[in-house]
């Protein structure tokens, strides 16, 4: 048997900025033009490995937009319209071609017992979560997404950002990967460690999340989610081998992706990875993108994977958009975006999540650079 490797945590540096979005006008940064109603069919073009009339220009920038939204985490988390209201500015003064709002990872996991907590600057994070046993499995049901937890809130947002913008932006949802989700339900270490003490189990559990994420996500697509993060972190090779991410991961995340195709989303697979290996096992999940962790070569990627699958990434969120200058912000999203576009099949956006204190104008230095450099020549 495989050993797994040890939990880590990530440290989320708290600030207190009073800043707010200024007043909106949309379309606009520095004065030029830049938002477009073409922006869901060069997507579709990007899946479909063509060239786009322009590259979409995406940024896992939450936590950011939070701060710039004045409101705090534990209010944004539970408040539509606090939450509509900060995902809907964003878009106008960042001009993000995407909205991708969800307040963290657990929102529906909450009506199966899990326990949640957070801090003014920092996401809601588990601190307590039911047994990994079969008593546990035998009492889960799909919950009541119009009823239970803060899933009615979330869908009231979706539906809110897509009667804002229409189809002018990629409005995405969220879904918990079948493998990862295993560990979000019963916490990292006892998640892992049924692969070893009760695979079966691990199975069966996985097999249950993977119909919560079909259903959940079907539900966001009617309310308006033009497409779906899947997100997998844990299924990342930083925490399984590629045994197990074979054995485990693999055939959930295609059922997982080719369901929620069918339904007539884009479907977005994250796991944060860098291993080029793994990415060519996530690659046969067949996403309509694959995201490609911070720590990846794009250009060795693109070479790699280019002709497969379309790829999403992955300027540094917190080394370079979070704590670089603003001219080596240029610099790197000019790199990626050159290497990341050729031959089409692209989307520009961040490897993780751009930190809560991450300079103003280092967000906008990105999105005008990249708005630069996603352009194709004639």
């Amino acid at each position: 048997m495989e050993p797994y490797p040890a939990i880590w945590c990530s440290c989320v540096i708290t600030v207190s900025m009073e800043v707010k979005f200024p007043e909106p006008s949309r379309g606009r940064i520095g004065g030029e033009q830049v938002a477009y109603s073409g922006v869901l069919e060069d997507v579709r073009t990007c899946v479909g490995l063509g060239v786009p009339s322009r590259v979409p220009v995406f940024a896992d920038s939450e936590m950011f937009d939070v701060r710039m939204g004045g409101v705090s985490y534990p209010e944004y988390s539970r408040d539509a319209e606090q939450m509509a209201r900060c995902r809907i500015e964003a878009v106008k003064h960042l001009d993000y071609d995407w909205s991708c709002g969800w307040p963290d990872d657990y929102v529906e996991f909450e009506s199966f017992g899990v326990k949640l907590k957070g801090e003014e600057c920092v996401p809601l994070s588990a601190y307590e979560w039911p047994p990994a046993s079969r008593e546990t499995l035998k009492a889960l049901k799909i919950p009541d997404f119009h009823r239970e937890g803060r899933m009615p809130v979330y869908l009231e947002v979706l539906s809110r950002i897509k009667q804002e913008f229409g189809d002018t932006i990629c409005l995405t949802g969220r879904v918990a990967g079948p493998f990862g989700a295993v560990s979000l339900l019963h916490g990292i270490e006892p998640g892992l460690a049924l692969l070893n003490e009760d695979p079966e189990l691990f199975r069966e559990t996985s097999g249950f999340l993977l119909e919560l994420a079909v259903a959940w996500g079907t539900e966001q697509i009617r309310a308006g989610a033009d497409a779906l993060w899947l997100g997998d972190c844990v299924a990342c090779s930083g925490f399984i081998s590629p045994n197990h991410y074979t054995e485990f991961a693999a055939e959930g995340a295609f059922k997982a992706s080719e369901t929620l195709k069918k339904e007539g989303a884009f479907v977005f697979y994250h796991a944060g990875e860098e291993s080029l290996p793994r990415l060519r096992l996530m690659a046969a999940a067949e996403p309509s993108a694959l995201s490609v962790g911070e720590g990846a070569d794009i250009a060795e990627v693109k070479e790699a994977l280019g002709d497969r699958v379309c790829l999403i990434g992955n300027i540094d969120g917190i080394g370079v958009v979070g704590r670089g200058t603003t001219a080596e912000v240029e610099r790197e999203t000019a790199r990626i975006m050159e290497a990341g576009k050729k031959g089409g099949g692209y989307i520009f956006n961040s490897g993780e999540g751009i930190p809560y204190e991450a300079p103003e104008e280092n967000m906008r230095a990105m999105i005008r650079t990249a708005r630069k450099h996603g352009v194709y020549s004639a």
